[in-house]
């Protein structure tokens, strides 16, 4: 007994040494995974591996060679052939390294974050050297093979970047100023009623664009462009005012000082559109220009003067000085007064103007000439001229005046003629009017009654035709319902073979229900004998009276 028992319990500690065996080694695998290869990565964080190969020589991938570039090599399968730096990191979260943690190098590294109003201008650290005279490298992060600034921008969001082969700077925005002219590059921002004017800075074999000053501008917006690459000229667009007027005297109290004729005197001074008449005289005068650009025509006014402060000193200002002088000189000084040859003195002017500036570009909406100055003695001679001029004319209008109220007065008095016997005429027409009416309305109402007395006399014929029709029709009536009852009756009489037979069942069926018959049997010479042909005679009788009765045909 004690044998057996002892050999029936090494099979169960066999058991219970395996279990007890593989539980240790899960409890020992769960250790070095958990407590030494795991690592964790918090949010807002990557991790950068470096495979460094291991610590002795006689350990696989001792014989790595190192990475030129100072990335891990991965062959087509992702094996490592090259010790270095991964490209790619771990993002936020719970990893687990192999156990050969001592291979491996690891850093956190916090992502990069552009906040809104700032871009991001990556450079990259590793690669190839740009040749030609380049300096912008194409592509995205990890796709790199050249060294330089990245020619993608990176706008407001989180990168994970990997600081190895990356450097981010933030932007806001760069402002360059060359004089008159500033250029603007970063998180640019083109407000409502301007456009953005592109400067590239070298070409783009992406897009095909050229190094210069780009034909398409940037419409309102938010923009992030490269300094490298870019530059933007924020250009307003639309009308804009622009006058030259002459300086005027004023009194000690500042009010206009007046000539003898009322007008305002100048002063002599460089203000204003200063030329001689044809005539040698003088002549001082104010301008109004209304001008602008297109979005289209942005371009070139960068191209052609840097800004469009520029257009005005360099095109608009000279360009309304020139043309004025030149187009007044023409004229003598009394021509510049008078109403039509100051408005051909205005066309010209204008026309001409508009001419030099759509030559470069520029859009004229209105040239306008405000006032023209013009010497006191001109103006009272010419002055003097008129009032005698408009003196005589106000005489001849006056004379004209007084024939147009004589003929007037006579076209008056042929109204009144021609009124009374347009009056008379009028009431002589309406009494014949009236007088026909009134004859065509008797003759309407006795016509009207005629008509009514034969129509009368033919609705009493058809009345009486139609009480004739009615009698008939009733005769006709009885006289059809009658022969219908004599024929039921003698169909009856048919239908029962005699008169007796169909006089018993008129009998019969008169007779009320709770009848009692006897019979009693009766010999001859009684009571009952005597009675022999009584029920014929009855039933006779009957007939007769319940036959109806038919009136005799009229």
């Amino acid at each position: 007994m004690s044998t057996t028992t002892s050999s029936s319990r090494f099979p169960r500690n066999g058991i219970l040494a395996g279990i007890a065996l593989i539980l240790l080694l899960v409890f020992g695998w769960l250790i070095v995974e958990w407590g030494y290869n795991r690592i964790y990565v918090p949010e807002g964080y990557s991790m950068r591996l470096r495979f460094k190969g291991p610590p002795l020589p006689f350990l696989p991938y001792h014989n790595l060679p190192d990475s030129k570039t100072g990335f891990a090599t991965l062959d087509e399968n992702g094996n490592i052939i090259e010790k270095g730096v991964l490209v790619e990191m771990l993002g936020p979260g719970r990893h687990f390294l192999s156990p050969l943690r001592s291979y491996w190098d690891y850093e956190l590294v916090p992502d990069v974050v552009i906040k809104p109003g700032e871009i991001g201008i990556a450079t990259s650290k590793t690669g190839k050297a740009l040749s030609g005279g380049k300096y912008l490298v194409d592509g995205d992060l990890g796709e790199t093979e050249y060294k330089g600034d990245l020619r993608k921008v990176f706008g407001p969001g989180r990168y994970r970047v990997n600081d190895y082969a990356y450097e981010f700077k933030k932007v806001t925005l760069v402002k360059t100023t060359d004089g008159n002219q500033t250029k603007y590059a970063g998180w640019v921002q083109i407000p409502a009623g301007h456009v953005g004017v592109v400067t590239n800075l070298t070409d783009n074999p992406e897009t095909g664009a050229v190094k210069g000053i780009q034909n398409d501008v940037f419409p309102p917006g938010i923009y992030p462009v490269n300094a490298r690459e870019q530059q933007i000229d924020i250009v307003e667009i639309g009308y804009r005012e622009k006058t030259i007027e002459a300086e005027l005297n004023k009194n000690a109290d500042g009010s206009l000082k007046y000539d003898e004729a009322g007008e305002p005197t100048v002063m002599q001074t460089q203000k204003g559109i200063s030329f001689p008449s044809n005539d040698a005289f003088d002549i001082t005068m104010d301008f109004t220009a209304i001008w602008g650009i297109t979005p289209d025509q942005a371009p070139e006014v960068i191209r052609k003067f840097g800004n469009v402060q520029a257009i005005e000193t360099k095109v608009v200002l000279p360009q309304i000085e020139s043309i004025c002088r030149t187009i007044g000189s023409k004229y003598d000084a009394v021509d510049l007064l008078v109403g039509e040859s100051r408005q051909e003195f205005q066309k010209a002017a204008t026309d001409e103007f508009k001419i030099a500036l759509e030559e470069k570009d520029i859009t004229l909406l209105y040239g306008l000439v405000r006032h023209i100055y013009i010497p006191q003695n001109i103006r009272l001679f010419k002055q003097k001229a008129f009032i005698s001029e408009e003196l005589k004319l106000t005489r001849i209008e006056q004379q004209i005046t007084a024939e147009t109220q004589g003929d007037l007065k006579e076209a008056e008095q042929k109204v009144e003629l021609e009124t009374e016997k347009i009056r008379a005429e009028t009431e002589k027409l309406v009494a014949n009017a009236m007088a026909e009416g009134l004859k065509t309305a008797q003759q309407t109402l006795a016509e009207t009654q005629r008509l009514v007395a034969e129509i009368d006399r033919e609705v009493a014929l058809l009345e009486a035709q139609a009480t004739v029709l009615l009698g008939q029709a009733t005769a006709e009536a009885k006289k059809v319902k009658a022969e219908a009852e004599a024929e039921k009756f003698k169909l009856a009489v048919d239908a029962f073979g005699t008169g007796d037979a169909y006089n018993m069942w008129v009998f019969a069926n008169g007779l009320p229900e709770d009848i009692e018959l006897n019979l009693i049997f009766a010999g001859d010479g009684t009571f009952w004998t005597d009675l022999k042909g009584f029920s014929e005679t009855m039933l006779g009788r009957q007939a007769q009276q319940s036959a109806p009765k038919t009136k005799a045909k009229p």
